[in-house]
């Protein structure tokens, strides 16, 4: 518990430090977002705040993960592969960022690159991840053997490069409002500390080796996202850009499958889903119908078209955020009560 506060408190002080840093830097060099033309018009407002700002995220969770094994703790393969992911993920965003500012227009890498890059990551960290560890290859919700389906060394790894690509795009497509993605992530974050401390408290019944690690690794992102938020509460005095959404996204993926709860996931990041599905819905609709369900998506967007204050959208959608990852920690905890693993603890508790 000691090294989940100690990963937390650093992360968050140095990404405090790390963005206000980088806002004078960035606003001294003049690098700022560049605002789509089609977004709401009150969004061109916000054209030339500082971006990128996911550096000092990802700098700062690696920072109180590194840092924290100094007090006791010990580096783990998966807990290490899970950071490389949230950085090589960071970086790919980092490419897309620069472009965007290079070029001054809301265009980076296309999709075909970001794809591409996205691919390597996901690979690298399916490699190592069966090559370095000892993580089942199964369909996993709760539990490594819930419901336990073999996927084999090659499936296993597909399934983890999709995960991977889905919740970084995701992410990625809810990050449009200051705020909202850094939150609802924080949030996701915060479960996965939950998750993993649980399971290495009840190993025999998990089986997953570096849980703790894994537990310090979320908690270093959480810390290092509040950091973050202080700056980048509305009126946000900066950006995460594709550099912190990307990151963001690949940690959570990576969480997920190191700690056998893929399927779970969708729950944990419901509000990632919701956004999704209504640029699914949107794109379908118009293009077989010719007609829009939405003003606009992703559907934050089509709340402030409504009429909703943008303080209003990010708060109410925290709130649904929220509520998804309520219910995943409650089946996940529901599972134990189901399986008799909280009957362990219920005898130790006065």
């Amino acid at each position: 518990m000691i090294r989940l506060l100690i990963a937390g408190c650093i992360a968050m002080v140095v990404s405090l430090v790390g963005c206000w840093i980088l806002i004078r830097v960035l606003v001294r060099y003049g690098i700022g977002q560049p605002i789509r033309d089609d977004g709401p018009s009150e969004h061109r407002l916000k054209s030339g705040t500082p971006t990128m700002g996911g550096i000092a995220v990802v700098f700062a969770a690696t920072a109180g993960y590194v840092i924290s094994d100094v007090f006791g703790g010990i580096y783990t393969r998966t807990g290490i592969i899970v950071m490389a992911t949230i950085v090589a993920g960071s970086i790919v965003g980092l490419l897309d960022d620069w472009i965007k500012v290079v070029a001054a227009r809301n265009l980076g890498l296309n999709k075909k690159t970001k794809i591409i890059g996205l691919l390597v990551v996901g690979i690298g960290f399916a490699w190592a991840m069966t090559e370095f560890t000892s993580a089942h290859t199964t369909l996993s919700f709760t539990r490594f053997d819930s419901p336990g389906l073999e996927l084999g060394r090659l499936g296993w790894s597909v399934w983890a490069v999709l995960l991977i690509i889905a919740t970084t795009n995701a992410v990625n497509l809810t990050d449009g409002l200051d705020g909202l993605a850094a939150g609802a992530s924080g949030v996701g974050y915060g479960a996965f500390m939950f998750i993993g401390f649980w399971q290495f408290d009840h190993y025999d019944d998990y089986q997953v080796a570096h849980a703790l690690d894994l537990a310090v690794v979320s908690a270093a992102m959480v810390g290092a996202i509040i950091g973050f938020l202080w700056w980048n509460a509305a009126p946000a005095r900066i950006f995460m850009g594709d550099t912190g959404s990307l990151g963001l996204g690949s940690g959570l993926a990576a969480l997920a499958v190191a700690t056998n709860t893929q399927l779970l996931l969708p729950i944990i990041g419901g509000l990632f889903v919701i956004e999704t599905l209504s640029v699914i819905l949107q794109i379908t609709s118009f293009r077989w119908f010719g007609r829009r369900l939405f003003r606009m998506a992703p559907l934050h967007h089509h709340f402030e078209l409504q009429g909703w204050p943008e303080p209003t959208v990010i708060v109410r959608l925290w709130i649904l955020s929220g509520l998804c990852t309520g219910l995943g920690l409650g089946l996940f905890y529901g599972d134990a009560v189901n399986t008799g693993i909280v009957d362990s603890i219920s005898r130790l508790t006065p």
